[in-house]
């Protein structure tokens, strides 16, 4: 007799709530920063209440800077405690890459393997209309960055689990989360421990004829894709790397081995973008298995409006991916 893992739907936001919540009561040396964290509980509600229930000791308000931020998490995470940065728009860590890039991501290097365990939590994408400063996703920028993990979830559980391990890793974690994500809905492990493993993709729908490999909120996208293609006989098989840095190239070779094709879609610009990597990386290590040239779905090469509907025109819809693994199968 087959028994079903209890689960509790929950926001985004929610999850990653839960996730900051479980992890503070666990470890005392877990603290977390950022602008308007604790008496606002977060621009979007995800540090709701912890301020209330830690105390100003371990959550703390900051002043508009993220440089300091970044550095503060970088000082405290060297003596011993587990900070967690929050970086209120990703466009932001632009003002903090001295620290984040050339500090966190170097320190085991420079002192012959000394633990950082900071995490800087951020968000992406032009959910929440805000413009061409608020509202980038660079994530093929920390990528390129030895030493730095950088994780992207897709959904409230991988959200969840994904926080936790992050908090947990003894090494720099830039944790990117998506703004039109924040409300999505999903179902979340109903466990004690919710972890999700960093650097292993999980194949969301396993498929036959197409490797589709999807990003952020463009998972929920491929999926729509997927179904729709099954309507006209394509068997696709959705991938989400989940961790962007390491890459789990295994399963996405794996993948495309069993299938022969590959298309990846992403918010961020075609040019550039960890699709670019993805794709490279499968032509030089599985070419012989490719029946069909690697496509990419993304953003164009320009500057995200403020107005909402204009941005949704901007990035890649459910029909571009369609149209995308049809181009693969002609």
């Amino acid at each position: 007799m087959s028994t079903t893992a209890a689960v509790r739907s929950l926001k985004f936001w929610q999850a990653l709530n839960e996730a900051l919540v479980e992890e503070m009561e666990r470890d005392a040396a877990v603290v977390l920063v950022g602008q308007d964290v604790a008496a606002a509980g977060g621009t979007y509600g995800v540090t709701r209440g912890l301020a209330t229930r830690f105390g100003e000791a371990r959550v703390r308000d900051t002043p508009i800077s993220e440089a300091a931020l970044a550095g503060l998490g970088v000082g405290s995470a060297a003596v011993g405690l587990r900070p967690i940065v929050e970086i209120m728009f990703f466009d932001f860590t632009t003002l903090a890459m001295d620290q984040i890039v050339q500090q966190a991501a170097k320190f085991r290097y420079f002192t012959s393997g000394r633990p950082l365990p900071v995490v800087f939590r951020t968000m992406c994408g032009a959910g929440a209309g805000m413009g061409a400063q608020h509202s980038q996703s660079l994530e093929a920028w920390f990528c390129h960055v030895p030493g730095l993990t950088v994780v992207m979830p897709s959904g409230p559980a991988d959200a969840k689990g994904l926080l936790k391990s992050a908090i947990r890793l003894d090494d720099p974690v830039l944790f990117i989360e998506t703004a039109a994500l924040l409300t999505a809905r999903g179902d979340v492990p109903d466990v004690d421990d919710h972890l999700v493993p960093l650097g292993v993709a999980d194949v969301k729908l396993p498929g036959e004829d197409v490797t589709l490999v999807a990003l952020g909120r463009y998972v929920d996208r491929a999926l729509a894709a997927a179904e729709q293609l099954a309507g006209d006989g394509v068997s696709v098989e959705v991938v989400d790397p989940r961790t962007l840095q390491p890459l789990d190239l295994a399963t996405l070779l794996r993948s495309v081995r069993k299938t022969g094709r590959l298309v990846v879609a992403h918010e961020a610009p075609v040019p550039f973008g960890v699709g670019a990597e993805i794709c490279a990386a499968v032509a030089e290590q599985a070419f012989d298995a490719l029946r069909a040239p690697v496509r990419r779905v993304g953003a164009p090469f320009t500057h995200v409006p403020v107005s909402q509907e204009l941005a949704e025109l901007r990035v890649p819809s459910v029909d571009d991916i369609v149209a995308a693994v049809q181009a693969t199968i002609r």
